[in-house]
């Protein structure tokens, strides 16, 4: 059973604590919990609204119809009429906002303590929220509780807090950054953690400056990292090439959003993925790792150190606004990799160089034998990756039904797929791509289905670039407009082509 509860309302009128309230009293009393963010580009005003998904088995997405509404504003009920089960119970009234946590405690059967902890937790306003709350809990008089939740240690993350940890707990020193949505969440997550670390984050005038004062950083020694979204990107990619020919090692965090130019600033997409593969100018090796999950996120993060630092390369974290800002239950250990730091001072160039002492050159046989030194890098990073698990499997392991899919749309799938004849491999590495792996693993594919969050399709080009195999349009799976996929509708989505 899935229990699906949007709490929309202006923004300022506080839909991110209650719903950050009711899914930690949700967690404590054992629900797996799962919850996403959808607001405007507004300080004030406006229509926000979250959608919590809660159920006694894991759930890594929403659902498309709701079973409670929360309405902080007039018109929220309007807006989302569509999306209401005839049995939907909706909560709506000129009141503060915990005091709806009381009456969905009620509603869910939650005891009224497990709001107070959260309360204290918050620390601000205890009296007042908790006189709220106990208000709407008196005021509630049905209930709709039907789940048995199991125990289990689990604790809420997103994707931003999942990577700031995995860097920190890879000797980050220093993080630079320009602010842009939906890169900021990590920002602000490193910014808050240097009370605790020693680590430090400095903020610039733009992401050209942010690059180039982490190439500064890191050729002295210190591990630096970069992170913005794909029109800050753009900025970087002439100094990502310098990290390329110099030897630099560097990490960047791409979170994705619309595009192209402005896009839509505050959605969702997966459109800079042959960016990120492709961006600069010349032919030098990198990383592109896409995590799907907070726990992913933790050790792509470890990871993408670990292959920056030993073969001095740039490696590119590839999110998104939905993993980096939805919310979820996890309960696994992230397992992390040691990295050493490998720069030694000297003198850095941006030009081919003659390395004995490291001049610039035009010497046709110097450059060539660079050139080939960058080419025999690659296979040995390519190599090196056959220790990590660049994908994963999923679902019925002998189905002839390939679901193919990676970053954010992994938890809409997995949720999807549950009791169908359908097998998803999700890619964790897109460069170096595990072609040979890959290849082998679809060779008896009845159907391969593909799932993306854009246009055109870029995984299913690239598989076809790396493999050969082409996926039909008809199997393509592709949403683009700036929402993440929905299970249930998924769901329908991938039975139509498995039939």
């Amino acid at each position: 059973m899935r229990f699906n509860i949007l709490f929309g309302g202006k923004a300022g009128q506080g839909p991110n604590i209650l719903t950050k309230v009711i899914a930690e009293s949700l967690l404590e009393k054992g629900y797996y919990v799962f919850y996403s963010r959808d607001y405007q580009s507004l300080i004030r005003g406006g229509h926000n609204f979250n959608v919590l998904t809660f159920s006694e088995e894991p759930v890594s997405s929403n659902d498309s119809t709701l079973d409670i509404l929360v309405e902080l504003d007039e018109g929220v009920t309007e807006i989302h009429k569509k999306e209401l089960k005839k049995d939907a119970v909706i909560l709506k009234g000129h009141k503060e906002n915990m005091y709806y946590a009381g009456r969905i405690a009620k509603l869910l059967c939650l005891d009224f303590k497990i709001l107070e902890d959260q309360f204290k937790k918050i620390g601000s306003r205890f009296e007042e929220n908790t006189r709220d709350a106990k208000a709407g809990y008196d005021n509630e008089k049905q209930t709709i509780c039907k789940l048995i939740p199991k125990n289990k240690s689990a604790k809420l993350m997103n994707g931003s807090q999942a990577v700031a940890e995995g860097a920190v707990k890879s000797g980050l020193e220093i993080y630079y950054a320009y602010p842009m949505t939906p890169a900021t969440g990590v920002l602000m997550e490193l910014a808050e953690m240097q009370k605790t670390n020693s680590h430090i984050t400095v903020e610039l005038e733009n992401e050209t400056g942010v690059m180039n004062a982490a190439l500064g950083s890191a050729l002295f020694g210190a591990k630096s990292m970069v992170g913005t979204s794909g029109g800050g990107f753009d900025l970087m990619t002439e100094a990502l090439t310098v990290s390329g020919v110099a030897e630099i090692p560097v990490v960047a965090y791409l979170s994705q959003r619309p595009g192209p130019a402005t896009g839509v600033a505050t959605a969702t997409a997966q459109g800079d993925l042959k960016m990120a593969l492709n961006a600069g100018h010349g032919e030098f090796s990198r990383m592109v790792l896409a995590p799907g999950d907070p726990v992913e996120c933790e050790e792509i993060t470890s990871q993408a150190f670990y292959f920056s630092q030993k073969f001095k390369i740039p490696a590119i974290i590839l999110s998104d606004k939905h993993l980096s800002e939805a919310v979820f239950t996890t309960t696994q250990i992230p397992k992390l990799m040691k990295s050493e730091k490998t720069i030694k001072l000297g003198r850095f160039n941006s030009y081919e160089i003659e390395h004995k002492n490291q001049t610039a050159t035009e010497d046709a046989e110097i450059i060539k034998s660079n050139v080939e030194s960058r080419m025999k890098k690659h296979k040995e990073i390519e190599k090196e990756t056959e220790k990590f698990e660049t994908f994963k499997t999923f679902g019925k392991k002998d189905s002839k039904n390939i679901i193919l899919g990676w970053g954010s749309t992994k938890g809409a799938i997995l949720d999807s797929i549950k009791n169908l004849d359908a097998k998803f491999i999700q890619i964790l590495y897109l460069e170096p791509f595990p072609s040979k792996e890959i290849k082998k693993s679809i060779q008896n594919a009845k159907k391969i289905i593909l799932i993306e969050n854009n246009a055109t399709g870029q995984l299913g080009n690239l598989l076809t670039e790396k493999t050969g195999v082409f996926i039909e349009d008809k199997n393509k799976i592709l949403r683009y407009d700036g929402k993440p996929f929905l299970a249930d509708e998924l769901k329908k989505e991938i039975e139509a082509r498995i039939k």
